[in-house]
């Protein structure tokens, strides 16, 4: 069974191991996963910022924490 690569450097899906492996994600079942993977890190990327912010601030929206004005 064939695995599928995002070479983050070149832009392109790779059918098995052909780059260095820090240019690569995956592997992939399907050549599809793979032509979405930028967007679906991208997507992850900005759901955990949104959870880290929300935690941070212990959701008040005023960004305080809590604290209230001085």
């Amino acid at each position: 069974m064939a695995e599928y690569w995002f070479n983050t450097d070149t832009k392109q899906v790779e059918e098995g191991h052909q780059s260095d492996w820090r240019n690569l994600m995956g592997p992939y079942a399907t050549r599809e996963e793979a032509e979405g993977a930028l967007g679906r890190a991208k997507a992850n990327t900005e759901k955990w910022d949104a959870e880290e912010r929300a935690e941070k601030n212990w959701g008040f929206e005023d960004g305080e924490g809590g604290r209230g004005s001085a």
